[in-house]
C-alpha cells in the first residue's frame, strides 16, 4: 500500500516567523499535535505541542513573542506520497516519529501521515510492532 492510499491531505503548516501562539492556535483549530513549519514555501522543521510546551513556556518564554523557529526542532524527516508503508514505519522507527509529512516528488507538501494510520492499515505485524515499541517508548 502506498502513503498516498492513507495520508492525511489536509495539513496545515506554520510560517517560522509566527508566534508560538499563533502555532498554539493552529494546533487547537486543526486538532493536531505538531505542524510543519516553512520558510519561503520551503519545509524547515515541524513544531510539536511539546515544543511549545517544554522548550518555551516551562522556560519562561512568553508565547505571544517568543517565535516558532526558535523552538521548532529544526530539519524535516520526509515522505513521498508513492512510498510505500513498509518505508515509512521503518523511517518512523529510526527517527521516533509520530508524525511525517508527505511529498509529491515536485517536492510539494500534499499531505501528513501519522503512526496511527499506520497502525490502521499496515499489514507488517513485525514492523508495527517495532516500530510503535521504538517511537511510543
Amino acid at each position: 500500500m502506498l502513503v498516498r492510499e492513507i495520508m492525511n491531505p489536509n495539513v496545515s503548516v506554520v510560517n517560522q516567523e509566527k508566534s508560538l501562539s499563533e502555532a498554539a492556535q493552529l494546533m487547537r483549530e486543526t486538532n493536531c499535535g505538531s505542524i510543519p513549519v516553512e520558510n519561503n514555501n520551503k519545509l524547515v522543521g515541524m513544531i510539536t505541542d511539546r515544543d511549545i510546551a517544554v522548550r518555551a513556556v516551562a522556560s519562561g518564554e512568553n508565547p505571544t513573542k517568543a517565535v516558532v523557529k526558535n523552538h521548532m526542532s529544526k530539519g524535516i524527516k520526509y515522505c513521498f506520497d508513492t512510498d510505500d508503508l513498509d518505508d515509512i514505519g521503518e523511517l518512523m522507527s529510526q527517527n521516533q516519529l509520530r508524525r511525517l509529512p508527505v511529498l509529491n516528488r515536485d517536492k510539494d507538501l500534499v499531505g501528513i501521515v501519522s503512526i496511527g494510520d499506520l497502525a490502521r492499515y499496515g499489514k507488517n505485524e513485525k514492523l508495527l510492532y517495532d516500530t510503535f515499541a521504538n517511537v511510543c517508548h
